[in-house]
C-alpha cells in the first residue's frame, strides 16, 4: 500500500510529493515525533487527529483512518530527512511554520519535554529549512493553544 510513497522518500533526488501524499508524510512525521520519546501517549494521538482533521478539513473518523496509515508508513520509512525533504518541497515556508506549530504541538501535547522529541525538533527545523527564532516562536504559540 505505501510501496509507492516509500519508493518516492527514498529515491536519491525524490520528487516532489503530490498533496495526499505530502498529507501523509506529514501525518508520517506527527506520528515520529509523537513517539520520540518511546511513550506514543493518548494524548499525542488525540493531537494528531485534532491538527489532521482541521487542517485537511476531515471528520474525525476520516483523521484517524489518515493517522492509522501514518503510522505504518512512519514504522516503514528509512529516516527523518525523507519525510522533512518531501514536505519542503511541497510546502512554502509560511506553510512549514505552520507545520512546525502542529510538531510542537504533539510534542507538548503530554506535558512532558524529552530529550528525544527536543532533539528530533531541532533536526526537523534544520530539516525543514527553518531557524531557530522561527521554532521558538511556533513553541511557544503551540504551548498557548
Amino acid at each position: 500500500m505505501f510501496d509507492a510513497l516509500i519508493r518516492r522518500l527514498t529515491a536519491p533526488t525524490p520528487d516532489t510529493l503530490p498533496q495526499p501524499d505530502a498529507d501523509l508524510a506529514l501525518a508520517a512525521l506527527l506520528v515520529r515525533i509523537a513517539r520520540a520519546d518511546g511513550d506514543y501517549a493518548p494524548e499525542e494521538i488525540a493531537r494528531i487527529d485534532r491538527i489532521l482533521a482541521k487542517r485537511d478539513g476531515l471528520t474525525a473518523d476520516a483523521a484517524a483512518a489518515l493517522r492509522a496509515r501514518a503510522e505504518v508508513l512512519e514504522e516503514q520509512a528509512p529516516d527523518t530527512v525523507r519525510f522533512t525533504r518531501a514536505l519542503k518541497d511541497a510546502i512554502a515556508i509560511e506553510g512549514r511554520c505552520e507545520l512546525l506549530e502542529a510538531m510542537w504541538s504533539v510534542a507538548l501535547a503530554d506535558a512532558a519535554r524529552d530529550d528525544m522529541e527536543d532533539r528530533l525538533m531541532r533536526l526537523v527545523v534544520s530539516l525543514l529549512g527553518l531557524t531557530d527564532q522561527q521554532s521558538a516562536i511556533a513553541r511557544q504559540k503551540a504551548a498557548q493553544s
